[in-house]
């Protein structure tokens, strides 16, 4: 049991260092709550518009099968994987900058294959509204990430030294 003196003594502690442990416990809280790649919004937005181009590049015709199909296919799919490899090169602001710039090109080539895709008949004007939208709120979440990197980036501990 603990002594009447040493409560009163945890919670002065408590109270001088709130501020700071009211920070600590809310850095906890979004470190728990990102723990990959996977779990950011951005990633996951990705993913279900390449899912998307996906499923709308099964009507393409045969004969797009080795340039627009693949190309859209490609680069849709590469803004996922570049997340992925900026997730893991965190640790290094320069590095993960890197990865989250050839992202945004990645989704930026989507977007002109989705135009060839419309200017092509291959979709119709909704669809590649629709989709170029979807395009749109990736990168702009991408270049909050890439002009504020601060949130993102693993800080070095002194065990790391």
């Amino acid at each position: 049991m603990f002594q009447k003196s040493e409560i009163s003594e945890s919670q002065d502690w408590l109270d001088r260092h709130e501020p700071t442990w009211h920070l600590m416990l809310q850095s906890f809280e979004i470190i728990m709550q990102i723990r990959s790649a996977k779990d950011l919004i951005v990633y996951q937005k990705a993913y279900a518009l390449a899912m998307d181009i996906f499923k709308v590049s099964k009507r393409f015709p045969a004969e797009e099968k080795y340039s627009l199909i693949d190309q859209i296919r490609r680069s849709s799919r590469s803004v996922c994987t570049n997340l992925r490899e900026a997730w893991a090169k965190r640790r290094y602001e320069a590095h993960f900058v890197s990865k989250l710039t050839d992202a945004d090109g990645e989704n930026g080539e989507t977007k002109t294959w989705l135009d060839f895709a419309y200017d092509c008949g291959c979709l119709l004007k909704p669809e590649q509204a629709k989709l170029v939208e979807k395009c749109h709120e990736i990168g702009a979440m991408l270049g909050k990430m890439i002009n504020d990197p601060s949130s993102f980036i693993l800080k070095s501990s002194s065990l790391d030294r």
